[in-house]
């Protein structure tokens, strides 16, 4: 008996990006990260459809993404379960990023910024560091309190071999995260609207 494993997504580098951008048939670019992360860097003429947003609503967003489509996340990750939900809706010609903005911008692409905010990787690290260091010190004078730290690093351990990562849906909720109040008609709306 054989397995079938799913294909990797298709990738494509910001080189080829900013080739295909320059002509006619441009991608539309989904970037699919928290608001406030957009709202810090993005690609120009992206638009941003939270990760949350685009699996809860991926039908009624299928209608607008007929073209070729370009997904954009931090690095790569949300961009690939973005891939997956909207290639389960039936959409095709899906790519992604490869690298993510951070690719972009290590190319030295044009990006469009606003108010600088620390990415969500950093704020789940700065977070995951401070709860295992704190449970250490105090299991110092409470023993009990290193269950904590153990607890932290199977949460670590689980997102890694699971590719999600709870901490960090929880942290993109906080209001730091959001940026401007994005719903699904707004992003409908922007979809449906002539290109920038």
């Amino acid at each position: 008996m054989t397995s079938h494993t799913p294909a990797a997504p298709a990738t494509l580098d910001a080189a080829t990006l900013r080739q295909l951008i320059a002509t006619a048939g441009a991608p539309r670019l989904i970037d699919v990260r928290t608001p406030g992360e957009f709202e810090t860097v993005h690609i120009p003429g992206s638009y941003n459809v939270p990760l949350d947003i685009l699996r809860e609503h991926r039908d009624e967003l299928r209608a607008h993404l007929d073209e070729q489509v370009v997904l954009v996340c931090r690095s790569g990750q949300r961009a690939a379960a973005a891939e997956q939900a909207l290639a389960t809706a039936g959409l095709p010609n899906l790519r992604i990023l490869d690298g993510g903005i951070n690719a972009w911008q290590a190319a030295g692409a044009p990006v469009r910024g606003g108010v600088p905010r620390w990415d969500l990787e950093r704020q789940v690290r700065l977070v995951a560091g401070s709860l295992v260091l704190g449970a250490v010190l105090t299991s110092v004078a409470v023993p009990a309190a290193k269950w904590a730290a153990a607890a932290v690093g199977a949460g670590l351990t689980f997102a890694a071999l699971s590719n999600t990562c709870a901490m960090g849906s929880l942290l993109a909720r906080l209001p730091y995260n959001r940026g401007p109040r994005l719903d699904v008609d707004g992003v409908i709306a922007a979809l449906a609207s002539p290109r920038p």
